[in-house]
């Protein structure tokens, strides 16, 4: 056991080295200068350089990835050429929204998932069943993205029901920050009509992020509630007359969740990492959105 996490540990290091040494390169050798976006449109060609060789841009490539490199291990992820804050600071910033929109997300994909699972186990090869299934198989094949344009399109749009994106509205004043989650925030502070405005906006953001989720948890539990159901000890209860609503709930739902908890967990932190598309869609001010603007604006 120990041989493994320390070989586990030490693979996602070299993983996480690989990464940071490939975004080092693919931002050095995108389009672009850095120096002059910082500089401004107006700034002289003076102007220019004294920003590259404060941003150390004016050294050998090699020289600044081993300064990269140092830094990062240090702890000083550098400062942003675009919001002029260190960059860490800008990450604690962003985080949590992000985290905000991810613990929505795999609420809704628990809430509908276990018992849609639960459902077409139970109408196995029922038309119940069958449309669950095509609802599981459409989150695997659909891209979330898609699904976030569509749910705009015409549950914004077209249905005007809900916002077509951000947290609150324009004139709306977030509440005082205490957790930084406005959700929370909102309620601890006893504002429900911003809460309310809050949820309205997270919806079709959050239900975007969590059709993957929702489709894996599908089905993880529908297999494993078709395996139990089958099991001696179920059959044994239902003989004895023992209600199916009590067998399942009791019973079977108690071994059938332990392999759709660990999907939970492994799709949370897919989640954690895969926000960008969904926070650009949706203008969710997060840290998928800080990083898009980071790419657009060169901001390395």
């Amino acid at each position: 056991m120990i041989k493994f996490l320390i070989k586990r540990s030490l693979l996602t290091l070299l993983m996480l080295f690989g990464l940071l040494t490939i975004t080092f390169f693919i931002s050095r050798i995108s389009p672009g200068d850095p120096a002059a976006l910082a500089a401004g449109p107006d700034a002289s060609a003076k102007m220019i350089e004294i920003i590259r060789k404060e941003y150390g841009l004016d050294r050998p490539i090699i020289e600044q990835y081993l300064i990269y490199v140092k830094k990062v291990l240090q702890g000083d992820w550098g400062k942003s050429i675009h919001s002029t804050h260190e960059v860490l600071i800008d990450l604690v910033e962003y985080f949590p929204a992000t985290f905000e929109l991810v613990l929505v997300s795999i609420s809704f994909a628990i809430v509908l998932g276990v018992p849609m699972g639960i459902t077409a186990a139970i109408y196995q090869n029922r038309f119940i069943d069958h449309f669950i299934r095509i609802i599981s198989v459409s989150g695997v094949a659909m891209p979330m993205f898609c699904l976030g344009l569509l749910l705009q399109y015409f549950v914004a749009l077209q249905l005007n029901m809900f916002p077509l994106g951000g947290q609150l509205k324009m004139m709306t004043d977030p509440p005082e920050s205490v957790t930084h989650l406005i959700l929370l925030d909102s309620l601890i502070e006893g504002n429900l009509e911003v809460f309310i405005e809050a949820l309205h906006h997270i919806c079709l953001p959050a239900l975007s992020l969590s059709f993957p989720a929702l489709a894996s948890i599908i089905r993880v539990n529908r297999s494993e509630m078709l395996e139990t159901l089958k099991q001696d000890y179920i059959v044994t209860a239902r003989a004895y007359s023992i209600s199916l609503f009590r067998t399942v709930a009791i019973y079977a739902l108690r071994n059938a969740m332990l392999p759709t908890l660990a999907i939970i967990g492994l799709r949370f932190g897919w989640m954690l990492g895969g926000t960008v598309l969904i926070e650009s869609v949706f203008d969710w001010p997060g840290i998928g959105l800080y990083a898009v603007y980071s790419v657009i604006n060169s901001d390395f």
